[in-house]
């Protein structure tokens, strides 16, 4: 995991329509990277539908709002036109930033053991530092904090 106050590791990585999007390129914005495990599974589906529905207060609090999973850009596509999701998702099948960001790790579910994304939102300030970090999140008003926490930082 990448400390508060540190420098955000830097990435490019296709989005769902294959551009490669760059942290590099968002330099002046804030950016809210928040890592889940997979495409169209319940809790999921909630927290790219209300980063959606959140979007607009987002850009206007100059935020960009990237979702990362090892899933593949077509899969990223057909979530988002399943669920109409506004969000731009990044693949990393090869989970290279997933290990990066510290988020690839070993679960344990049903006494099985695998390794799998652990649910991490990042918070990137404009300088490009991590500015806050939210560790194991929970879904239920997750996009919520995030927006409080954006504005409290962007205040001070």
């Amino acid at each position: 995991m990448i400390e508060i106050g540190k420098k955000a590791i830097q990435f490019c990585l296709p989005n769902q329509d294959e551009v490669e999007i760059c942290l590099r390129d968002l330099k002046g914005k804030w950016v809210v990277l928040y890592f889940y495990p997979k495409d169209n599974t319940p809790g999921c589906s909630i927290e790219a539908c209300d980063f959606t529905d959140n979007l607009k207060e987002f850009e206007n609090l100059n935020a960009v709002v990237l979702g990362v999973s090892p899933d593949s850009s077509k899969k990223h596509r057909n979530f988002i036109e399943k669920k109409n999701l506004k969000i731009t998702l990044l693949s990393d099948e090869d989970k290279k930033i997933l290990s990066e960001y510290g988020v690839w790790q070993l679960k344990k579910m049903f006494g099985k053991e695998y390794m799998g994304v652990v649910r991490t939102t990042y918070l990137i300030n404009p300088e490009g530092e991590i500015a806050y970090r939210w560790d194991k999140v929970k879904v239920k008003e997750h996009v919520q904090k995030v927006k409080e926490k954006l504005k409290e930082l962007k205040r001070n």
